[in-house]
């Protein structure tokens, strides 16, 4: 087994059990699992691969209901648990896709496909157990992975706009959902919170994985990393971050001041 090539196999899996699971056993085997770096791979059918349900809608067309409610937190976590689907993608897609990387890239990637993986399983369990759902009950969203696609031709895109764009908007979105689940102050809110803690601290680390990546390329490439940043913004039509910005993680994740004010005003 070499890693590249099955991660684009666990990439086409339709089956987001059988996904997640591989994805954990792929992980497992870091430690001597052999990497072709200079391999190219082509895909032999649309990527990803994902299950019948959820249906896929526009972002503009999913209901919001309040997390006071059952109903209105199964919407929730089950929206979570999609994104924490897609970011198993996303990872995967890293590791296939772009060959010429330092080995550490791959594991790196190989990594955050794992503990997606984990917290896919998480929030999906989590519905089973204390809401009364299953991960394709409720329409979801494409967004993440249309980033990947416009970024699928630019590493150096791909590392700005996927984990320290769209994956850090988590890192300031987290606190507020934690906050309303803590009002709902019940038994499964609760520990929907304690769900959240886990991944709120690995989602760090997995945006700091982007950010070294991304400072890594600016270095290679002679960009300037804040400067280029901007650009990239623009040209992709990336959103920008909805305040409040939880400063104190996006620092543990690798962002410098000047990028923080940057995002702040622009």
């Amino acid at each position: 087994m070499e890693l590249r090539q099955r991660a684009l196999e666990v990439l086409c899996l339709t089956d987001a059990e059988e996904k997640s699971a591989a994805a954990l056993a792929l992980h497992a085997q870091a430690a001597i699992v052999p990497i072709a770096i200079d391999a190219t791979f082509k895909p032999t059918r649309a990527l990803p691969g994902h299950p019948a349900r959820p249906q896929l809608l526009q972002h503009t067309q999913l209901a919001r209901r309040s997390p006071a409610t059952p109903e209105g937190r199964a919407v929730l976590i089950h929206a979570i648990a999609h994104i924490e689907f897609n970011a198993i993608n996303l990872a995967l897609d890293a590791i296939w896709r772009f060959a010429g990387m330092p080995r550490q890239f791959y594991l790196d990637w190989l990594q955050v496909a794992g503990e997606e993986a984990k917290h896919f399983r998480l929030l999906r369990d989590h519905l089973r157990q204390h809401l009364d759902h299953d991960y394709g009950d409720f329409p979801a969203h494409q967004g993440l992975w249309s980033m990947c696609e416009k970024t699928a031709h630019d590493i150096v895109a791909r590392m700005a706009l996927v984990p320290r764009t769209l994956e850090a908007r988590g890192l300031d979105a987290t606190p507020q959902i934690q906050r309303k689940l803590r009002n709902a102050g019940t038994a499964d809110a609760l520990a929907a919170v304690g769900i959240l803690d886990i991944i709120l601290c690995e989602e760090v680390g997995h945006v700091a994985i982007g950010n070294h990546w991304y400072g890594w390329l600016c270095a290679r490439e002679g960009l300037e990393p804040v400067a280029h940043y901007a650009q990239l913004v623009q040209r992709y039509e990336a959103p920008r971050p909805k305040p409040p910005l939880n400063t104190a993680a996006r620092r543990a994740a690798g962002f410098s001041e000047a990028e923080l004010q940057w995002l702040e005003h622009g």
